[in-house]
């Protein structure tokens, strides 16, 4: 017998399930290629096999049972070319979700393999390396945080569980050799493309981005196309020549020149850009055209450094990875020095960077009509970051559940944010999950603001846990380029962009290729009713909110005035430009020409003239500024210490029987406190609250 012990996430949702899509090869050619086991599929029971996707194949299997929180399951343990799975007896795959199953681990998924023999007998099995001993145990470290841990017994089923171990490592050695992942056209899903409409706007044709310009306001902006770098569509001010677009991006580090990210309902413009290729030599016409493509018509223009006083993606990676150390199960770390170990990992010192400087944005988006733009060498990486948590603190649109995958679509994904790289599935040095850290940011937003988000904590885990799943090509490819590259291959059109077209091809859907939105495709209904924020005020929506262009709303800056914003202050510039007076300028960074500030006031009171502590001031409607000292933000639970299933018990569910499960949970602790409690405090011993101190 096999038993296995899986120890999942949430208590509610579980893992959220991972799902998986069929490659682009027949099954048994590609296993032989690779010296792999032979698929077993013909030997397993007719309902374990036909759960297959289309191009999958069983490497491997043994019987086994399921062990957790839930009473034990017997079934099936699966190794695949696509995933390791257990199938319970019985059990078959949800039509509704056919793509979907909580008992699924990606391989692209594993981060670490290790093989137990004895108490000390342990060797840690990278991709192709070959198994030294016939396992008793296998742990399988999830980068997700979730760990699957399988014990094998004796009994004549050590070969099944030697074949079971092997077929996993020589599967994660083709899943890392080869980048296969082609998405799942929705017609393999069992859904037809004919008049599917895309759940959330692509932004794959000028006709999305036209929509979502007009849905902002942006009167002064138009869509352009001319750009041969990245992304496809973007935003110029209107009165902007295309020959003056292509010199000015000319002068940025690969062509990501000032474009609109955003546009404030009030009348402030926020961009992004990389930054200046100063090695370049413009002419007197082409520093025209950049510096008026950074006013973007207004006379208060302020450049944000956007890595000043933020983490290095080394430093983000390196904080993830001890992260993740740290919150596994079987971490060295001793209960008494793990806060303080949580505390050396640097990732919620990250996260509060994040927020403050995002803050500090917020207020000058806010208060006055002006051009803010953000500048980063990349353009593709806190750029985005930055820009969408200032979108998410100042409009409450953004923080719809349609507004915030809009927003992610957008600022993330049409930007070209590189998550193939970032996420470290190329296996490259580049590795840093800068998305990850987003939505950890995001999370400490609902936790401090709770009414004010249509979406819940469950559906950011949703998203946390699909970055690394590859049924869509939304989180596997670097830029939306590859995307539309990789769906050519294949004769599909995929969700961003085909080079090859402007239009997408007679006779398919653009949206033909699954997306990382098509959650029905992927969770059952009573997940997506999860997703929804139970103590959401619908008086926060954005039809209850300012009228757009409000003049009372802000106030127009001062004439022709240049700002650089780096550590919290303003500091006037001279000159927009690095090049327009002094060759020996090209050199320098961002910070140029700086003068001494004409204030040591906060940017509250330079901004508004308030004093800067918040609490006693009016804040403009909308706007959410957040707690980012000490003990405001917090550890996201939920997410990584889902290993380690005792942690979760006691917090807090979305549904009504979910909070009936956790007072059960509440109310049995109190039973147990109660005999602690002495005959003299009995009349306190009534007294929730006083139980409650008593046991911190």
């Amino acid at each position: 017998m096999v038993a296995a012990e899986v120890i999942p996430g949430p208590r509610i949702g579980e893992a959220w399930g991972l799902t998986l899509h069929p490659l682009q090869h027949s099954g048994p050619k590609c296993v032989q290629r690779t010296g792999m086991l032979e698929p077993r599929s013909q030997q397993l029971d007719g309902h374990v096999a036909s759960g297959c996707l289309p191009g999958e194949q069983i490497l491997a299997w043994a019987p086994g049972v399921r062990k957790g929180l839930e009473p034990e399951l017997p079934g099936t343990l699966i190794c695949t070319n696509l995933r390791v799975t257990f199938q319970p007896c019985g059990w078959q795959r949800s039509q509704e979700t056919p793509l979907s199953s909580e008992y699924d681990f990606a391989l692209v998924n594993i981060g670490r393999l290790e093989a137990v023999s004895g108490l000390s007998r342990v060797q840690l099995l990278r991709p192709g390396s070959p198994l030294k001993f016939i396992p008793e145990e296998i742990l399988i470290h999830g980068r997700d945080f979730r760990l699957l841990r399988v014990a094998f017994e004796a009994g004549g089923l050590e070969p099944q569980a030697f074949q079971v171990t092997m077929a996993i490592v020589q599967a994660r050695a083709q899943n890392s050799q080869v980048q296969q992942y082609a998405g799942i056209p929705l017609s393999k899903a069992g859904q037809s493309t004919g008049s599917r409409k895309p759940p959330v706007p692509l932004l794959e044709t000028s006709e999305d981005w036209e929509a979502e310009r007009k849905k902002q306001g942006a009167r002064g902006w138009r869509v352009s196309t001319i750009n041969e770098s990245l992304p496809r569509y973007f935003w110029v001010p209107k009165r902007t020549l295309d020959s003056e677009v292509r010199r000015a991006f000319g002068h940025f580090h690969q062509g990501r020149g000032p474009r609109l990210s955003w546009h404030h309902p009030g009348g402030s413009d926020l961009l992004r850009c990389g930054g200046f290729y100063t090695a370049s030599d413009p002419n007197k016409e082409d520093i025209r055209a950049v510096e008026s493509m950074l006013q973007a018509g207004h006379s208060d223009v302020v450049l944000v450094d956007t890595v000043d006083e933020l983490p290095s993606l080394a430093d983000v990676q390196l904080a993830h990875l001890r992260l993740r150390a740290l919150c596994l199960p079987d971490s060295s770390a001793a209960e008494e020095k793990w806060l303080s170990a949580l505390e050396g990992t640097r990732w919620l010192d990250y996260v509060r960077s994040c927020l403050r400087k995002a803050s500090d944005i917020s207020v000058l988006v806010t208060s006055r009509v002006r051009s803010v733009v953000l500048q980063e060498r990349g353009d593709r990486d806190f750029n985005g970051l930055l820009s969408s948590l200032v979108q998410l603190l100042s409009v409450p649109e953004a923080r719809t559940l349609l507004g915030f995958q809009s927003l992610v679509q957008r600022e993330w994904v049409a930007a070209g944010h590189p998550f193939l790289t970032r996420l470290g599935v190329t296996g490259a040095s580049e590795e840093a999950p800068v998305f990850l850290l987003f939505l950890d940011c995001v999370w400490q937003l609902l936790q401090q603001f709770p009414a004010e988000f249509e979406f819940s904590e469950f559906f950011l885990l949703a998203l946390h846990d699909s970055a690394r799943v590859p049924d869509t090509l939304t989180f596997l490819r670097d830029t939306p380029w590859e995307r539309g590259k990789q769906g050519g291959q294949f004769n599909s059109y995929t969700q961003i962009y085909n080079p090859g077209y402007c239009q997408p091809p007679a006779g398919n859907s653009v949206n033909s290729q699954l997306s990382v939105w098509d959650w029905d495709l992927r969770y059952n209904s009573e997940q997506i009713l999860q997703f929804h924020n139970p103590g959401y005020d619908p008086e926060h929506c954005p039809d209850s909110w300012l009228p757009r262009q409000q003049p009372s709303f802000m106030v127009p800056g001062p004439p022709s005035s240049v700002w650089l914003f780096s550590r919290g202050a303003l500091t006037p510039l001279n000159q927009l430009c690095p090049w327009r007076d002094n060759p020996s300028l090209l050199a320098v960074s961002s910070r140029w020409l700086p003068r001494a500030a004409i204030s040591s006031e906060s940017l509250a009171d330079q901004e508004w003239g308030l004093p800067s502590h918040w609490g006693a001031c009016p804040l403009p409607p909308g706007l959410l500024l957040p707690g980012y000292l000490g003990p405001q933000i917090r550890l996201w639970r939920r997410c990584y210490l889902r290993g380690r299933p005792e942690v979760q018990k006691g917090l807090s569910a979305p549904t009504i029987s979910g909070l009936q499960d956790e007072l059960s949970h509440l109310q049995e602790l109190l039973r147990k406190w109660t005999p602690r409690i002495s005959p003299e405090d009995h009349s306190k011993k009534r007294d929730p609250n006083t139980i409650l101190s008593q046991s911190r």
